[in-house]
């Protein structure tokens, strides 16, 4: 049975449509409006082994903030309906990755207490027309969205394009550990369900 989520999401400000397929192949579809953004979506994607599909349109004459965050916030909802219950998969996963001088990490707990904490700073407020600040805006609407506890820790670099492109490598693959099943049923917890 495929773990797919599916989710559309309509506002005054935005119009947003995700299709994110787990156990998919790489393959990666993403038009938002917001070049930058696409790209790292894109990265997420295919590093992680993730089928997804976003379209997005939002009011880009103000600037990529709605979009932005609009497409984190129905990219965690598609990743929790993917997953159900969170019942059967491994729950925890970390990875870091390089990019040339750039290092980060990621660790997330896919547990139904949205919490993100994010270390990194980048050397200039853009990078292209993109606002380098979006990036935590999208990974708390991404985990909070989701239920996930997402910790990002930028160890060190100079670029900023490489620092985001790392970041979003190693979001993907350890979401990718995260989801992978355990060959048990229900969820990995002590007390016998999350939350």
């Amino acid at each position: 049975m495929a773990r797919l989520g599916k989710v559309a999401r309509a506002t005054n400000e935005t119009s947003v449509d995700v299709v994110l397929e787990l156990d998919g192949q790489g393959k990666a579809e993403v038009v938002t409006g917001v070049g930058f953004m696409d790209h790292m979506l894109t990265l997420f994607a295919v590093h992680g082994g993730f089928d997804l599909d976003v379209k997005a349109s939002g009011d880009l004459d103000v600037d990529a903030h709605h979009t932005v965050e609009d497409v984190g916030i129905c990219l965690g909802r598609a990743l929790k309906g993917a997953l159900g219950d969170y019942g059967g998969i491994q729950r925890y996963g970390s990875a870091s990755v390089p990019m040339e001088e750039s290092l980060a990490r990621v660790d997330v707990d896919l547990c139904s207490r949205p919490f993100l904490v994010f270390n990194a700073g980048f050397p200039s407020a853009k990078v292209g027309d993109f606002d380098t600040e979006l990036v935590e805006e999208f990974l708390r609407a991404f985990a909070v969205n989701c239920g996930m506890t997402l910790h990002v820790n930028l160890l060190y670099g100079r670029n900023g394009h490489h620092m985001i492109e790392a970041i979003f490598k190693a979001l993907g693959r350890a979401v990718a550990q995260a989801v992978r099943p355990r060959g048990q049923q229900g969820a990995l917890s002590s007390k016998g369900m999350l939350g």
